[in-house]
Formats: structure tokens, sequence, C-alpha cells
């Protein structure tokens, strides 16, 4: 395996068909765009914190892992590029996201990036993301001719703003079916039949742009996205700590997806 590392991401490049996404797993936030932001934006409360630690086990199987290393506050790279709503209708962060997911303002009032300055986010971190994202699916479906997506995601479990109630604990997403063949996901599904866990496929969360945009069961690309309530891993208050002890019953069920994923393949 070989690691590519940059300001804007780092890339560890597998031998099996499947790739896993974290695009908002980031915490920093470019000098640049920390100094726009007010007291809010460095605490960097909605990362998709320590998924790199908790799906550690998928390079030890040969997985390729790519995560994000710059904050979500500064460009959200799961929102396509012109920054079109995935859930018209619904409450949610954009592009250069203004307000955490509680609402609490990200900048001061006519301080919000502008068009010049969210086309610099593009360019400077956005792209970059991208292109590494759709390298590395090239290249896997090259050598193997068909290739999992795995868009790991992870969010507090109770956001009355953004959804009623408490989420189930494992949220797929497979764009209503279109971003994944059903025996792919079904297969996925089968491995976690006897989980001590909730779950639902195409609820609250269906996919986001990665997923949307990049699955393509035809071609030989099967996305999947995976949003987790955070308190089956880690404490969902500030400071965010990881807890080894729920992690460890957690992490077993995750590999046996991925197994899953990889044998549908």
């Amino acid at each position: 395996m070989t690691t590519v590392d940059t300001p804007i991401y780092r890339l560890r490049r597998g031998t099996r068909p499947l790739l896993i996404s974290i695009p908002h797993l980031g915490t920093t936030l470019p000098d640049e765009v920390r100094a726009q932001l007010t007291a809010e934006g460095p605490v960097v409360a909605d990362t998709d914190w320590h998924l790199d630690t908790l799906y550690a086990f998928a390079e030890a199987l040969g997985c390729s892992v790519l995560g994000a290393r710059v904050s979500r506050y500064a460009i959200d790279l799961n929102r396509p590029a012109d920054g079109q709503s995935l859930y018209p209708g619904q409450t949610t962060t954009g592009l250069c996201p203004t307000e955490t997911f509680h609402g609490v303002p990200l900048y001061a009032p006519g301080a919000e990036p502008d068009a010049a300055e969210t086309a610099r986010r593009l360019d400077a971190y956005w792209k970059p993301y991208h292109a590494a994202l759709a390298d590395e699916i090239a290249r896997l479906k090259a050598e193997h001719g068909r290739v999992v997506l795995w868009e790991a995601h992870s969010i507090a479990s109770v956001l009355p703003r953004l959804f009623d109630g408490k989420l189930p604990d494992f949220n797929f997403g497979t764009a209503d079916g279109k971003s994944c063949a059903p025996e792919v996901i079904g297969a996925v599904l089968a491995a976690i039949e006897a989980a001590p866990f909730t779950r639902v496929h195409n609820g609250r969360f269906k996919g986001g742009h990665i997923t949307r945009a990049y699955g393509d069961p035809a071609g030989g690309v099967h996305a999947i996205q995976l949003e987790m309530c955070q308190s089956l891993y880690m404490n969902e208050d500030a400071p965010f700590a990881y807890r080894p002890d729920l992690a460890a019953q957690v992490q077993p069920w995750l590999e046996r997806m991925i197994d899953a994923a990889l044998a549908a393949v």
C-alpha cells in the first residue's frame, strides 16, 4: 500500500476493490478561512469525528481510504459544486456552511462567503479532493472491473433542527437504489441482520453528492453511504472524545459489512 499525503487529504491506496471516502473527517481550518469565522468556527463541532480510527481495520483488509484534512466549515466536499440542495424543502447546510447543524452562525452578519470566495474554496479544497477520489475509483475499476465506494459519515444522534427524534444507528443511502446494485447493498444489509443496532435504508439520508455523482452500478461503481450515530463510538459533546469501549462493539459489524461488500463485487 502507498500513501499520498497533502494539506487537503490523505489517501492510502489499497489492493482490493473498495474505497472508503471520509469527506467530513477534516478539522483543519486554513488561516484565510479561520480569519473569517466567528468563535464558533474553530470548534468544528460538525466534524465526522474519529472515523479514520473507527475504520482503521480497513487498511489491513487491503481497502483504499481517502480522508479529508480540511474542515467542512471551509467547504463541504459532499455537496455539489453549484451549491444545489440535495434535500429540497428540508433544512440542511450548504456548500460553504454559514451556520452549524444547531443553527449557530459561523459568520458575522454580512460576512458570509460571496461568489468569489466560494469559487476560491472550490479550487483550493473541493477540486483536489474530488480529483483524488475520481482517480482512485478509476484505478481500482481498471484493476478489478468493479469497485465499491463506501461513503463513511457520522452525525450526532439527536439534532432537532435537521430531523425528528433520534436517528437509527445505521443510516444507509443508495440514492433510492440508483447508486448501487441490489445484490451489493443486499449483501451488506444481510451481514448485519443479527446486529444489535437499528437501521434504515434510504431514509432521512439517501446519500450525498459523492454517492449520487460517483455511483454508477451499470458502469461497475457501487456507491453506498453509511451515516452512523456518533453515540455508537464516541461522546457526542465537546471535546468529542473517542470511546474505545463503544467502538469495540460496533467495529466487528462494520468489518462484516465491508467484507460482504467486497465479496459481492
